[in-house]
């Protein structure tokens, strides 16, 4: 059974900069890298496109965009994952959790700013990782957007 995790943000820049260096392929490595070092996203953020979410080892999730609007509102809908080359969206370990949802709201803040929210489901087994994790992403993101160093 998944929890639902909630994280938070303020950010001193535009919600339409936030939003595009949390999703560019440059900015999305420099942030991510707190939960691994390299990884990339192969795909659109478009709404209903399939995305896979990948480590240098090629191991990773696919996913679908479930919604977005842009400089607003995301949704990632977790389908499976990919072990070794291998898709897997079908194994009871993966239906499981799947679908999990991971959102990001972009709210604008007075003085030009951004409040990012973050809610993910996860499984107990990955959830104090994911609480340790995401504030370090989040505290890259932050720098990357204000143009300070982490």
């Amino acid at each position: 059974m998944t929890k639902t995790l909630t994280f938070q943000v303020d950010i001193q820049a535009p919600r339409q900069r936030v939003w595009q260096t949390m999703l560019d392929a440059e900015g999305y490595r420099a942030w991510t890298a707190a939960f691994c070092e390299g990884s990339t996203f192969e795909g659109s953020w478009d709404a209903g496109a399939a995305i896979r979410f990948l480590a240098p080892s090629g191991d990773g999730m696919i996913a679908e965009i479930a919604e977005h609007r842009p400089a607003e509102w995301v949704s990632i809908r977790h389908l499976g994952m990919i072990e070794k080359g291998v898709a897997d969206t079908t194994s009871d370990k993966v239906r499981a959790w799947a679908p999990a949802y991971e959102n990001y709201h972009f709210q604008a803040l007075p003085g030009n700013g951004c409040r990012v929210t973050v809610t993910l489901d996860t499984l107990p087994d990955y959830e104090a990782y994911m609480l340790d994790a995401y504030p370090k992403a989040l505290a890259l993101l932050k720098s990357g957007c204000e143009g300070t160093a982490a």
